[in-house]
């Protein structure tokens, strides 16, 4: 049975009691799988290979071809340089540990799963977690539209221009955010801006979230550094548009515990008195047989979906009426957007109008007959619907209920819209990704939505162990917030500093990337004039010498053509990301 943990007043409930996980947390990965199954109740025991109770959890960082990878290197060659940098114009370093970040959550997700399948009946085995599969995980929407055969209409905004954050006259740093164009026409036209640049800049900034860049016109940038912040502000609560200082890690320090780190990333609270999952049969995925509905927007909740998807759960996704219109995004695969599929195949759908009655009561039903219901629409919308955790106390006292947001309950009812971008800005990344030298700013890669949806899969995993532990219905409470916290903590002293070796190195057709901790006097005497040399014969004179340098991938589109991706992607029309763990009983 489970025990009971209280955190900040709440009752959270803590799955793993009387679990042990075992590991000497070789690896970043390692460590952040081994924190996370520790805050969920599991006893931690140093020493051996990464291991709960009878399960093995393997983190493999070779790609398919063999090569070992890093942090950076993985970085470099699964896209998400050319991702990040898509905005400035060529590759670009994070820095942050975020590919080790995603690997250690979602080898923390294999050993959940793994828990809840022996839970279930299946005798334990082991998980082997690919650390490049899961790197690719994050650019699945970008690898997913560049790779689309079916149209010469990849949707990207051309163009001059530079993306956000704004500057203001007095030198403050500032992100926006409306996701409705009268909102940003209201805002601009106050601020004396032409007509055509609010059409142009609005394209280019509703658009950033699935292409990684944002042109805006240079003009609308200027409008802004000829206003103080105080005017601006004022300006656009009339018009409707949240404004969000980019705070720095000074700021961000005062969010975090005394050690440096955040909270738990999830909330797991027990309900009712329900029953359990049934046994699960032999060879078959550990969610198998669990019903999940879905009422997810943009990424955080798709893709938390498609993760319980992706471990075997039979997953129904709510529509609105006609479709998302994120369906009809550039380019497209057989009648449907790259990007959505890349989230969202394999899903049924139902679509309704939650503005009717009828509509309301048609998920209703769908969730009476489900195991787990997430979402992660806007703060009160749940409760206005008549659909929140507590209309189901009776009618499905089983439930797990998991509501992925963008603040929790950290900023009150004044916060501006939880969104990627925003909380980038709120939480003092831009300090993290950028060098010293260089002025802060955050990725136009959805960096915490998709962090945010791996965490909000990991707590639903964690939530149904708990359920089939101590047979009571959970909540689980994410947040894109949290999921910060995740990928900050501990907060770090400084800035990086970066020296030549330290990012991508420009060569004649492309740039190479040298592993963290190589030899860079051999790489200098070995290259000299990098920029003379091809890419092949750069990573030759590397490795005649002993640095295993990789190619910076260019476009995450290239890797469905590229042997470092296979045995990771399908292609279908476009390439989809497999399943990145590998369970063996």
């Amino acid at each position: 049975m489970c025990s009971d943990l209280v955190v900040d007043g709440r009752l959270d409930v803590v799955p793993l009691a009387g679990t042990t996980v075992c590991g000497d947390t070789a690896t970043a990965a390692d460590a952040i799988a081994v924190e996370h199954l520790s805050l969920l109740g599991a006893h931690h025991r140093p020493g051996g290979p990464l291991r709960v109770d009878d399960v093995d959890v393997h983190t493999d960082w070779t790609d398919p071809t063999g090569r070992l990878l890093d942090e950076v290197t993985a970085q470099a060659a699964l896209g998400l340089m050319a991702t990040h940098g898509r905005a400035s114009g060529g590759p670009v370093r994070l820095g942050v540990s975020y590919v080790s970040t995603v690997a250690g959550v979602v080898a923390a997700q294999g050993a959940l799963a793994a828990v809840l399948a022996g839970l279930r009946g299946q005798r334990p085995g082991s998980v082997r977690v690919s650390v490049a599969g899961a790197a690719l995980l994050t650019v699945s929407q970008y690898l997913a539209a560049g790779s689309a055969r079916d149209t010469d209409d990849t949707g990207e905004v051309s163009g001059p221009g530079m993306p956000p954050p704004f500057t203001s006259l007095d030198g403050v740093v500032f992100e926006v955010e409306t996701l409705d164009p009268e909102p940003w026409r209201r805002w601009w036209t106050a601020l004396g801006a032409a007509p055509g640049d609010m059409a142009q800049g609005w394209r280019a900034f509703v658009l950033r979230y699935a292409t990684a860049a944002a042109p805006i016109p240079p003009a609308l940038h200027e409008i802004t550094r000829r206003r103080p912040f105080a005017q601006l502000c004022a300006s656009a609560q009339a018009a409707g548009v949240a404004v969000q200082e980019v705070r720095g890690l000074s700021a961000r320090r005062a969010d975090a515990g005394p050690d440096g780190r955040f909270r738990a990333p999830w909330q797991i609270s027990s309900g009712a008195p329900a029953g359990a999952l049934s046994d699960l049969p032999a060879d078959r995925p550990p969610l198998y047989g669990v019903r999940v509905i879905e009422a997810g927007r943009r990424i955080q909740g798709p893709l938390a979906g498609h993760v319980l998807r992706l471990l075997g759960a039979e997953v129904t996704r709510v529509e609105p009426a006609g479709g998302d219109p994120l369906r009809g995004m550039p380019p497209m695969v057989g009648g449907c957007s790259a990007r959505f599929l890349a989230l969202n195949r394999g899903k049924r759908i139902v679509e309704v109008d939650l503005r009717s009655a009828s509509g309301r009561s048609t998920v209703r039903n769908l969730v009476d007959e489900s195991d787990v219901f997430l979402h992660n629409w806007a703060p009160g919308k749940a409760a206005e619907f008549g659909l929140d955790s507590a209309d189901f106390t009776t009618s499905n006292p089983a439930l797990v209920y998991a509501y992925a947001s963008g603040w929790g309950e950290a900023r009150g009812t004044d916060a501006p819209p939880g969104t990627d971008f925003v909380a980038q800005a709120y939480t003092g990344l831009g300090e993290q990704l950028r060098p010293e030298g260089v002025p802060p700013a955050g990725s136009l890669m959805t960096l915490l939505d998709v962090l945010g949806g791996l965490v909000c899969a990991e707590g639903v995993l964690a939530a149904l162990v708990a359920r089939q532990r101590d047979r009571r219905g959970q909540r689980v409470d994410t947040s894109l917030l949290s999921a910060a916290g995740v990928l900050q903590g501990p907060l770090p002293a400084a800035r990086p500093v970066w020296g030549r070796w330290d990012v991508p190195t420009p060569v004649a057709d492309g740039h190479i990337m040298l592993p963290v901790g190589s030899d860079v006097a051999a790489a200098q005497s070995t290259l000299g004039d990098a920029a003379t040399l091809t890419v092949r014969e750069a990573l030759s004179r590397l490795a005649a010498v002993g640095v295993r340098a990789v190619r910076v991938c260019p476009e995450p589109g290239e890797l469905a053509g590229d042997p470092v991706a296979r045995d990771l992607i399908d292609i279908d029309g476009c390439a989809f990301v497999r399943p990145p763990w590998r369970f063996t009983s």
